[in-house]
C-alpha cells in the first residue's frame, strides 16, 4: 500500500492521487492501487517556516535555518509519516517539493523508504536532457532558497531561475491562486515566468512546486501532461515511480 503524505497544498495532494489512477486504469475497482492519502493540511508553512525574503532569491547566499521552525515542520511531517508507517504502508510519497528540505531527517527517523521527488525528477531529466544542458526550475522561493533541486543537479545540469521580479509577481501569485481555488488566474499569472525560461533556451522546465501542473495543464488533457516536450511534472514523475515500488516484489502483499 502507498501512503501519500499530502496537505502541502490539498489540490496538490489531490492531483497526485488522480494521476496515480490515471496512470494504473483499471476495468473494476479492484485493479486500481491501493493508497492512504493523509491530507495533514495542519503542517507549518514550508517557505514560512523557511525565513524566505522575496527579494534576490536566486543570487543571495544560503540562508540560516532557523531551528525552531525547522523542528516544527518536521515534527508535524514526522507524525504524517509515522501514521502511515503504522497503518502498514510500504513506502510513503510526498507530493511536496518544497517539504524534501526535511527530507534527510524525515528518512533517519521512518523505518519504510520514502521516494525522493527531486531525486527522481532528476533521473527523469537524465534520461531525457543531454548533460550541461539549460533547465528552468519554477518552484517556491522556499525550494529555491534551501537548494532542494541544487543539491542534485549542479554536478551535471544548470539550472536556470525567473527573475525576482516574475517570482514574487508571477510564480507566487500562481501558487497563491491554485491554493485558493481559481486556477485560471493562475494560468494567467505563470505565463510570463515560463516565457522567460524559454527565451533562456532551457531545454526543459521543472514545475517544482505542485500547483504549478495544476495551473498550467489545467484545461487540457491528461495526455497533454504525458507527452510535453516542455515541461517535466514532479508530480507526474512520482506518480509513474510509486506505481513501479508498487507493483514490485512483497509490496502488495498482505494488504
Amino acid at each position: 500500500m502507498i501512503g501519500i503524505l499530502g496537505g502541502m497544498g490539498t489540490q496538490a495532494g489531490l492531483d497526485f492521487c488522480n494521476k496515480l489512477a490515471i496512470l494504473n486504469r483499471g476495468k473494476i475497482d479492484q485493479e486500481y492501487p491501493l493508497f492512504i492519502l493523509y491530507n495533514k493540511s495542519n503542517i507549518p508553512g514550508r517557505p514560512e517556516s523557511i525565513g524566505v525574503q522575496t527579494s534576490n532569491i536566486s543570487n543571495s547566499k544560503p540562508i540560516k535555518k532557523n531551528k525552531k521552525k525547522y523542528q516544527a515542520v518536521l515534527n508535524s511531517l514526522l507524525k504524517g509519516c509515522k501514521l502511515l508507517q503504522k497503518n502498514k504502508c510500504k513506502f510513503i510519497v510526498i507530493p511536496c517539493n518544497t517539504a524534501h528540505y526535511w527530507y534527510d531527517d524525515l528518512k533517519r527517523k521512518i523505518n519504510i523508504p520514502i521516494i525522493n521527488m527531486p531525486q527522481e525528477v532528476f533521473e527523469t531529466t537524465k534520461r531525457t536532457c543531454k548533460k550541461n544542458s539549460k533547465i528552468g526550475l519554477l518552484a517556491t522561493e522556499g525550494t529555491l532558497k534551501t537548494g532542494v533541486y541544487n543539491k542534485i543537479f549542479d554536478k551535471d545540469y544548470n539550472l536556470e531561475f525567473p527573475t525576482d521580479n516574475l517570482q514574487k509577481n508571477c510564480v507566487n501569485k500562481a501558487i497563491k491562486f491554485v491554493k485558493m481555488g481559481n486556477v485560471k488566474l493562475a494560468e494567467k499569472a505563470i505565463r510570463p515566468a515560463i516565457n522567460y525560461l524559454v527565451k533562456q533556451k532551457c531545454k526543459k522546465i521543472i514545475l517544482g512546486c505542485t500547483e504549478l501542473p495544476i495551473a498550467i495543464f489545467a484545461f487540457k488533457s491528461f495526455k497533454n501532461v504525458k507527452t510535453s516536450k516542455v515541461f517535466l511534472d514532479p508530480n507526474l514523475i512520482l506518480a509513474v515511480s510509486s506505481m513501479k515500488k508498487y507493483k514490485s516484489k512483497n509490496v502488495r502483499t498482505n494488504q
